[in-house]
C-alpha cells in the first residue's frame, strides 16, 4: 500500500470558503488549498504553501482541526499510478489570510481558485475533503490551540 502525507486549509471569510478547482486526468471538483508533504516539510509548512501555490494568498495557521485516513482502492487511483491502494493521510488546518491576491495555480493539479459562498456549496462538485474540513471546522473551538509550528 502506498502512504500519501497531505495538508489543508480551511479558510473561511465573511461567509464565503476558499476553494481550489483541481483538474487532473481528466477528473476535477472542488478541494480545499493543500497537498502533499515535499522534502523536509512538515505538515504546517506544508499548508502553508500549498495555500499560496494554489491561491496565491499568503496564509496563516490558526488552529489543526483534525486528520483524516482516507484509502483510495487500486481500482481507483489515477491513472498511470501503480496498481496498488493509497492510504491518503490528510492533516486540516483552520487558516486565514494574511496577504496576497487570488491568483489561480500554473503548472499544478489545480487550475483555479475561488471563495465560494457557503450558501452555495451544496451546488457545487466538491470532494468528500471539502465536507470534513467544514464539519472539523465547525466542532472545533474558535480559540483552540494550534499544536505544531
Amino acid at each position: 500500500m502506498d502512504i500519501r502525507v497531505a495538508a489543508y486549509g480551511v479558510i473561511i471569510r465573511d461567509g464565503h470558503i476558499l476553494l481550489s478547482h483541481w483538474n487532473e486526468h481528466g477528473r476535477n471538483a472542488w478541494t480545499l488549498p493543500g497537498g502533499g508533504l515535499e522534502g523536509d516539510e512538515n505538515p504546517s509548512q506544508t499548508a502553508i504553501r500549498e495555500i499560496f501555490e494554489e491561491t496565491g494568498y499568503h496564509a496563516a495557521l490558526d488552529v489543526l482541526l483534525g486528520i483524516d485516513n482516507h484509502i483510495i482502492g487500486s481500482h481507483s487511483r489515477l491513472p498511470g499510478a501503480v496498481a496498488r491502494p493509497l492510504n491518503s493521510i490528510r492533516i486540516l488546518y483552520r487558516a486565514h489570510v494574511i496577504s496576497g491576491e487570488l491568483a489561480h495555480e500554473r503548472g499544478g493539479s489545480s487550475d483555479e481558485a475561488r471563495w465560494v459562498p457557503l450558501a452555495e456549496l451544496a451546488g457545487l462538485k466538491t470532494v468528500e475533503l471539502v465536507r470534513i474540513g467544514l464539519a472539523l471546522n465547525e466542532a472545533q473551538p474558535a480559540n483552540g490551540i494550534l499544536i505544531e509550528r
